[in-house]
């Protein structure tokens, strides 16, 4: 049996802090520290060249359970829909109106955090109800 591994999930972004921060506020996840010798995040841009600053960042997990997320600027927009969907577990084993009124509840304060409810994917007799959202980049993500 081949082992367990590992693994970070990368987003291609146009402001990768902006975009990790959401996802931290979304998740629950810890930003690091700013590199050895500097005090924040600013001041390790300000040290690099103009186009290298801000050109990447990352969040994890505090408890170390969940992959790390890495963001990386690159020079396209987002054209069409994105190639990886993240399905945030908000409502993990409920049914019906108490599922729904829990998603409802996330969905807002997401949108206070800068995202957009796309539509409700409402239950069906396979599945159970969902929210379609957007990060604040135009990304595409489930409340599940």
């Amino acid at each position: 049996m081949a082992s367990v591994k590992q693994f970070q999930v990368t987003f291609d972004c146009a402001d990768p802090e902006r975009v990790a921060r959401f996802w931290c506020e979304v998740l629950g996840y810890v930003a690091p520290p700013p590199p050895e010798g500097f005090a924040t995040w600013d001041e390790f841009n300000r040290s690099l060249p103009p186009e290298e600053r801000g050109a990447w960042f990352a969040c994890s997990d505090p408890t170390g359970v969940g992959p790390r997320l890495y963001f990386q600027r690159v020079p396209e927009g987002k054209v069409v829909k994105n190639r990886v969907h993240l399905d945030v577990r908000a409502g993990t084993g409920l049914v019906g109106e108490e599922r729904l009124a829990t998603l409802e509840a996330e969905c807002e304060r997401l949108v206070a955090l800068g995202a957009v409810r796309v539509r409700l994917l409402p239950a069906d007799e396979e599945n159970e109800s969902c929210i379609l959202m957007q990060d604040v980049e135009g990304n595409e993500f489930c409340l599940d």
